[in-house]
């Protein structure tokens, strides 16, 4: 098996593996309506996942039936706290999720590192489809409803979960920042996180992806999402070893006889048997930190896009890595490699010395504009690590 095809059955398995942690109960009626209603087409999905993997046999009955009882139980909770802010206002939510979150629908998985995974045809003969833009409606309704109260911690992170199942992972990474930031030791909010960012790289876990990882395995040691993520990025990093030991871990907690154990088995003994092989050679990685100087900072909008630019340092302006954020995201620890190249031919290993651009885009795209703000790194090998570079100057 290829590293691609190893990656792809690893990242599939984890879809399949763990069900979508407790989505998260309003706490502030203010944003009850919009909550209420994307919660409830959340369980829906969940009840569809569930039934799916029990039927392909990654699920035994037992845990079929306690994870069903847990998700009874939340949809009852949830609609008696709906029910209490339907009586201070005109919507009546109780009843709103009691009849969203009976009906199934189809196929949004989140887990597979932001990939929805297909359900079998059999487990959706009886479903129901939601309304078109149904989900998207309600997602927009609790953005909407988070700028006016931005503390919310819990919103955030139900607010990600639903952009990522939509295929939004741009946003649902902004929001799992703002999540991170208000619940930095949540170990779900953060491997989650995690997922979403590396969705947006590539599916590249180095840097940011892993630094996430680590805090979530050190918030939860035992994290089976957190660890089956840092089993990959070792294995992208070229790291088998440790990839081999992080996966040793998730068996250890998965019942033997479960389809995710059976698909990381695979991976595990291929991790193993490239670490007997002894070290290889490494990937050229280019790290380091982008942040904005204060004294251009007032020009700058959170949502303002960033690009992070490798480029020759001599013979041409070529991208050879381009990565992406916001600014929201500053100060920002990017990893280039040459995954990330835009030419086959123009890659950041081929080079002996290469420049770090970074710029916010007024505009959102690559090309530097009037109004831009830049900053540019001294000539370094495509392998620095530690490089600062900051965004000082205003393209005229």
């Amino acid at each position: 098996m290829t590293t691609f095809l190893l990656l792809a059955a690893l990242f599939a398995a984890v879809a399949l593996a763990f069900v979508l942690p407790p989505l998260l109960r309003a706490a502030r009626p203010a944003a009850e309506a919009a909550r209420g209603e994307a919660n409830a087409l959340i369980y829906r999905e969940q009840l569809v996942e569930l039934r799916a993997e029990r039927e392909r046999g990654a699920m035994g009955e037992e845990p079929f039936q306690r994870a069903m009882r847990e998700l009874e139980r939340r949809i009852v909770a949830e609609a008696g706290t709906s029910a209490s802010a339907a009586q201070q206002g005109p919507h009546a939510l109780a009843a709103v999720l009691v009849a969203l979150a009976i009906p199934l629908i189809a196929g949004v998985g989140y887990w597979h590192l932001g990939a929805p995974f297909a359900l079998q045809p059999g487990a959706t003969e009886a479903l129901a489809p939601p309304r078109p833009g149904e989900l998207e409606e309600m997602v927009e309704k609790l953005s909407n409803q988070l700028q006016k109260s931005p503390g919310d911690a819990e919103g955030w992170a139900l607010l990600a979960r639903s952009l990522a199942a939509l295929g939004q992972h741009e946003r649902a990474a902004q929001s799992f920042s703002r999540a991170a930031q208000l619940l930095p030791n949540d170990a779900n909010v953060l491997a989650d996180y995690a997922d979403a960012l590396a969705v947006t790289r590539g599916r590249q876990l180095a840097g940011e992806p892993m630094q996430l990882v680590r805090r979530a395995l050190a918030a939860d040691p035992q994290h089976l999402k957190a660890l089956a993520l840092a089993g990959a990025g070792e294995f992208q990093a070229g790291e088998h070893a440790a990839a081999a030991g992080h996966w040793r871990q998730v068996l250890a907690l998965l019942p033997p006889d479960s389809e995710f154990a059976r698909q990381l088995q695979g991976s595990l003994q291929q991790a193993e048997q490239m670490a007997a092989k002894g070290p290889t050679t490494k990937p050229a990685v280019l790290r380091g930190t982008v942040s904005l100087d204060p004294k251009v900072a007032a020009a700058a909008a959170p949502g303002d896009t960033v690009f992070v630019i490798a480029r020759p340092a001599e013979g041409g302006r070529m991208p050879l890595a381009v990565a992406r954020t916001t600014v929201s995201a500053l100060p920002y620890r990017f990893a280039l490699d040459d995954s990330m190249a835009m030419d086959p031919d123009l890659k950041l290993s081929k080079q002996s010395r290469v420049l770090v651009v970074a710029r916010v885009s007024k505009s959102g795209l690559p090309a530097s504009q009037r109004g831009d703000l830049e900053g540019v790194s001294q000539p370094v090998a495509p392998t620095a690590s530690g490089l600062e570079v900051v965004i000082s100057k205003t393209i005229e």
